[in-house]
């Protein structure tokens, strides 16, 4: 994988048409027109830079990366129109381990314009970060990640084993063109490295051969270099029949030296005929190499590797006859031997990202990467601690005070075990206190004082029991102090309440009323949710009734005239038809007088 650093979109580049990923969503910082700075730069136009206003910690992370062994590589850039007078100077990590400090004047130099490192992925992700010295603001034109071989440069059984190789030299000798793999036709397994052509050491020591012959056993596993390299050399002179190179290197590390010969000079045809000893910094490293009987053939690659402490702040390698007169060497790698960082327990990583994101963590904090490592660049405000049984780092302190945060303390703060104080004051923190802060046993001091914590002091305070220092005051915390805490203030402990109106229950403090249980609390929670919804029902019973009542009043009044007037007329009915019945029943009575 090939990131363009700033780019919006992918990107190909000549002559190789190599395929560069766009940078997107990786990491902060701000993207920006590139200038260039050596011809052996990858032809791009944007780079990303990182102000250190948006925090001195800041890194690229690469997820969904096979497990397996990775050539990684970080070439550097100003951006455009910047000049070397202005150019950054910043460290540089790998997988949490610092692997290079860029120094005065690297925008000039070639091979100082990128760094590069060979890692083992275990954990299917490569992270890579940049970190200000206060000198510019660091300045990212590409990064490559490639995968080779997995025993490439394997050079004992601890190779791999918290273990970084970072290249501090490969050279190509006899001629003066500086080549990818990728130029030279190599085998992608071999990383696509580069190499930096040397025509002659100076001083009239040596002079350059070449050929055109094939190559045999050059581009094979697992190092797969490329066969080029094998048919130029660089050979003693009459003059000068020692072969020396020194390079500068950091002072009381360790080295892994890989040689690379072939025989490929017309007069050597056979076994004994050129043999030599290898001397690092003046001791026999290798003894009687005779090219020819070690590689078996004639045109044919050898690779011996060497790796040795330095004291001093050079390197040199001599090739010194001892049958022949002249010795000879093809290639070069030098690789400072770097001890991998460990790194901070996961757990506790996470818990600290969540606390970023609850309270608003500041960029300029540079919370990115991991808080631990490299030792040389932790975490502001975080305090570490090395747990040497588990070899790995564990965080046992917080301090942020006075750092504007603005959010909540979350639960989680609960992950990080291993804390011995917590420094929260002068903040604008509010929410509640969680509880979860009462099972980090090793708590000796928490000051959450000068913020805007409300609710009630937890309970689960009470179980600190190496709880020296408590403050809490000054915020808007209510309710009666754990009597756990209270009962302690005598013990050489000191706590700190007030300035907080609801607080009650220790001296210094108001008093409390009649102590309630959470359960009777409830109670009278429920009991008044209750009677308020009995008050209510009567309430709409009541104002329907009368609702009711009035309706029929008014109905009653507006049907008045008309009922009386139907009253008169019913007792006229009702008056004709007695009449009427009387008039008959007389009739009926008076009949049979009438007929006799």
């Amino acid at each position: 994988m090939r990131i363009s650093c700033g780019a919006r979109v992918n990107v190909h580049t000549s002559p190789t048409n190599t395929l560069w990923f766009r940078d997107i969503a990786y990491t902060g910082g701000r993207p920006s027109n590139a200038t260039v700075t050596s011809f052996i730069a990858p032809p791009l136009q944007t780079l990303r830079y990182f102000p250190l206003s948006d925090g001195p910690n800041n890194c690229y992370k690469i997820n969904r990366v096979p497990q397996g062994h990775y050539s990684v590589r970080i070439f550097f850039g100003l951006v455009l129109g910047s000049n070397a007078d202005n150019e950054p100077l910043f460290d540089v990590s790998v997988e949490g381990t610092q692997i290079y400090s860029l120094k005065s004047g690297w925008s000039t130099i070639d091979d100082q314009s990128f760094t590069e490192a060979l890692v083992i992925v275990t954990d299917g992700s490569v992270s890579m970060c940049f970190h200000s010295t206060g000198h510019g603001d660091p300045a990212i034109l590409s990064i490559e990640i490639l995968q080779i071989e997995d025993k490439a440069y394997f050079f004992g059984p601890n190779w791999g084993q918290g273990m970084i190789l970072r290249t501090a030299q490969r050279l190509t000798l006899g001629t003066g063109k500086p080549a990818f793999d990728e130029d030279y036709s190599g085998n992608h397994w071999g990383g696509d490295r580069f190499w930096f052509g040397v025509q002659t050491f100076g001083q009239g020591s040596d002079k350059h051969i070449s050929t055109e012959n094939k190559i045999k056993k050059a581009s094979v596993g697992p190092n797969y270099y490329p066969e080029k390299l094998y048919q130029s050399a660089l050979i003693s002179t009459d003059s000068q029949t020692d072969l020396a190179y020194t390079i500068e290197v950091e002072p009381n590390k360790n080295y892994s030296i890989w040689l690379h010969f072939a025989e490929i000079e017309q007069g050597i045809t056979g076994v004994g005929q050129r043999v030599f000893d290898v001397l690092i910094n003046g001791d026999i490293a290798l003894k009687g190499v005779d090219i020819v009987q070690m590689s078996g053939d004639v045109f044919t690659a050898l690779v011996l590797n060497k790796t040795v402490t330095v004291n001093g702040r050079s390197l040199t390698i001599t090739m010194h006859p001892t049958k022949g007169n002249h010795a000879l060497i093809n290639a070069i790698e030098v690789f400072e031997v770097v001890p991998a960082e460990s790194r901070t327990e996961v757990e506790e990583v996470r818990a600290l990202q969540s606390l970023k994101n609850a309270m608003g963590l500041p960029l300029r904090l540079g919370w990115n990467g991991d808080p631990c490592v490299p030792q040389q660049h932790p975490w502001s405000g975080v305090d570490c601690q090395f747990d040497r049984a588990r070899y790995i780092w564990v965080i046992d302190g917080l301090g942020l005070d006075n750092q504007g945060l603005r959010g909540f303390l979350p639960k989680d703060i609960s992950k990080l075990r291993h804390l011995q104080s917590i420094n929260l004051s002068g903040n604008s923190i509010h929410g509640v206190i969680p509880s979860s802060l009462g099972s980090i046993t090793s708590l000796v001091t928490l000051d959450l004082s000068f913020n805007l914590f409300n609710g009630t002091i937890p309970e689960s305070l009470g179980l600190l029991t190496s709880l020296r220092r408590l403050n809490l005051n000054s915020n808007f915390l209510s309710g009666r102090v754990p009597a756990a805490l209270g009962g302690r203030l005598l013990h050489r402990a000191s706590f700190n309440f007030t300035s907080n109106a609801g607080l009650c229950g220790i001296p210094g403090l108001r008093t409390c009323g009649p102590h309630l249980s959470t359960g009777a609390k409830i109670g009278i929670v429920i009991g008044v949710f209750v009677a308020f919804v009995l008050i209510l029902i009567c309430s709409v019973c009541w104002w329907k009734r009368r609702q009711n009542i009035l309706r029929a009043q008014q109905m009653a009044a507006r049907e008045a005239p008309y009922a009386k007037a139907r009253t008169h007329f019913m007792r006229d009915v009702q008056m004709t038809r007695h009449q009427n019945y009387d008039h008959s029943r007389t009739a009926a009575e008076n009949g049979p007088n009438l007929l006799s």
